[in-house]
């Protein structure tokens, strides 16, 4: 109703694109499929574009982002490429092991992010870069990242909007994802001390965030007063 365009970027990549969205829409979240831009998408723009055949390790409910375009059920001796999501369920020693042995044969390895941890319901728990660090120190390939914080990602989500990276918002609680590459390309950060937020993540990019607030509530509501 404030007339301003929204598109959710997330580093998430548990889960597709459309069963966010279904997830979403059950949240109460009146938004469209489009409207939502995930780092699982910029890595099957990769996959597709470089013609890769890909060894898959992300979870169940992330490949429909991929089973139009690549085999997800790919066997491992015909893979050139490697991708890593955040996929608890993979990451143990034989899938692990398994992305190894490709890369030893000279595949790429495709980062859909690095993020160091994420936020469960139990607590903090590791994220997918500790994962691709591993593969990277074990087969000395490395690794093209594709989600938050590359600059390429922002770009590419805010694309559809046909502005500059100064006439947009980011609005996170991720400080170095989030905050960091939004401000790196030239947007506003806001960083939310929600959800994944630790007392201090502040300090911990140069520089700063441009602003902080308690929730995304007082985040949006600060943009819809500058912006009318």
């Amino acid at each position: 109703s404030a007339g301003l365009k929204v598109r959710f970027a997330t580093n998430t990549t548990k889960e597709s694109q459309c069963f966010l969205w279904s997830r979403l829409q059950t949240l109460g979240f009146n938004i469209a499929v489009d409207e939502i831009f995930t780092s699982l998408t910029c890595a099957r723009q990769l996959v597709v574009e470089q013609n890769l055949k890909p060894y898959l390790l992300l979870e169940e409910s992330a490949m429909d982002d991929f089973n139009k375009w690549v085999d997800v059920n790919i066997d491992p001796e015909k893979a050139n490429a490697v991708v890593v999501g955040l996929a608890p369920s993979k990451f143990h020693y034989e899938y692990l092991n398994t992305a190894f042995r490709i890369l030893q044969k000279g595949a790429s390895l495709v980062a859909i992010h690095k993020g160091r941890y994420y936020r469960r319901k139990d607590g903090m728990a590791l994220g997918p870069g500790p994962f691709v660090t591993a593969l990277e120190y074990s087969s000395d390939v490395k690794s093209v990242v594709v989600g938050k914080p590359e600059a390429t990602f922002f770009a590419k989500a805010i694309q559809p909007f046909a502005c500059e990276p100064d006439e947009v918002v980011m609005i996170g609680d991720d400080v170095r994802d989030d905050i960091g590459g939004a401000q790196a390309i030239g947007m506003t950060g806001m960083l939310v001390k929600t959800g994944k937020y630790r007392n201090g993540d502040e300090n911990k990019i140069d520089p700063k965030p441009d602003f902080i607030f308690e929730n995304v509530v007082n985040a949006i509501d600060s943009v819809i007063k500058a912006t009318s």
